[in-house]
C-alpha cells in the first residue's frame, strides 16, 4: 500500500472488500469517540487521547483489524474481541457484513475507559 497523507487517503487506497469495511467502521468510532478525532499513526488511522492511542482500525493482507489498545480491561460477553500484544484487544473482519455496529460502536468507547472522548462502560 502507499503511503497515505490522511486518514481519508488510507482508506481511499484500500483493495475491496477492505475499503467497504474501513468506510463502514470509521462513522461508528467517531460515533463511539465523539471527542476524539482519527489521525495517522504509524501510518494507521488511530483515535488519539492526547499522545495516547485508544483505537485503531488497520488492513492486513486478508483482513482489517478495528484493535482498541487497552482493550483488555473490556469485559467482551461477546466473544468477538482477540487478545493481541500488552493490553490491545482487536476484532478481525474480513468482509463489510462482520461488522456489528452495535458491539463496535460499544466496544470503542469501552477502550477508552475512563477518559475524556469514551464514556465509563467496560462490560459488553
Amino acid at each position: 500500500m502507499a503511503k497515505a497523507a490522511t486518514v481519508d487517503d488510507y482508506i481511499e487506497v484500500l483493495d475491496d472488500p477492505f475499503q467497504a469495511i474501513a468506510t463502514t467502521l470509521r462513522p461508528i468510532i467517531d460515533a463511539g469517540l465523539p471527542a476524539l478525532k482519527p489521525v495517522l499513526w504509524h501510518g494507521q488511522p488511530v483515535w488519539m487521547n492526547g499522545k495516547r492511542p485508544v483505537a485503531m482500525i488497520k488492513a492486513y493482507p486478508r483482513y482489517v483489524s478495528f484493535a482498541l489498545f487497552e482493550g483488555r480491561g473490556v469485559k467482551d460477553r461477546s466473544g468477538r474481541l482477540g487478545a493481541g500484544s500488552g493490553q490491545i484487544s482487536f476484532v478481525k473482519l474480513s468482509t463489510a457484513n462482520q461488522i456489528d455496529a452495535k458491539l463496535l460502536g460499544d466496544l470503542a468507547p469501552a477502550g477508552a475507559g475512563d477518559r475524556p472522548g469514551g464514556r465509563l462502560r467496560r462490560e459488553y
